[in-house]
């Protein structure tokens, strides 16, 4: 695959330092870095942004991820190896990245698990690095970044 562009933050430099600003803040909010590297993954393999899922993997690797629990990431509601935690992050990570598939976008159901979870700003954090993570995956895909590019 081959770039349609370079990644639209290398002409707006300081977009890449606001998104990068807004990443170290979600990550100094209390949500454990593996549920953060899980719904990272979950929202990349869904929208299908092979850059992402790549980083994703690999930084989840660094962080001492097992093979089982990344091998399952897409298949989480079957997997053994997932805490309640984990699986109240998944969902809300499924249910924000597609927001179109049902009228509820984010039920009532899956919100309340999650916030059964984690506090208001564990939540936020939780929240808004989903949210990072779509963005990042519209600008990977939209633009076909390939595997391995740099920001550049």
């Amino acid at each position: 695959m081959e770039a349609r562009m370079k990644n639209p933050v290398a002409y707006l430099p300081d977009t890449m330092q606001a998104l990068m600003t807004l990443g170290q803040a979600t990550r100094q909010a209390g949500v454990p870095s593996e549920i953060i590297e899980l719904a990272h993954l979950r929202a990349s393999q869904i929208n299908g942004c092979s850059w992402c899922i790549h980083y994703g993997f690999h930084n989840a690797k660094k962080a001492g991820e097992t093979d089982d629990r990344l091998a399952t990431v897409a298949a989480w509601r079957e997997s053994p190896y997932f805490t309640d935690a984990e699986r109240a992050a998944l969902a809300l990570t499924e249910a924000m990245t597609r927001l179109s598939d049902r009228a509820d976008a984010v039920p009532d159901e899956v919100w309340n698990e999650a916030a059964a979870h984690f506090g208001e700003k564990e939540l936020a954090a939780l929240v808004i690095s989903i949210a990072t993570t779509n963005l990042y995956n519209r600008l990977n895909v939209t633009t076909r970044q390939p595997i391995g590019a740099g920001w550049k």
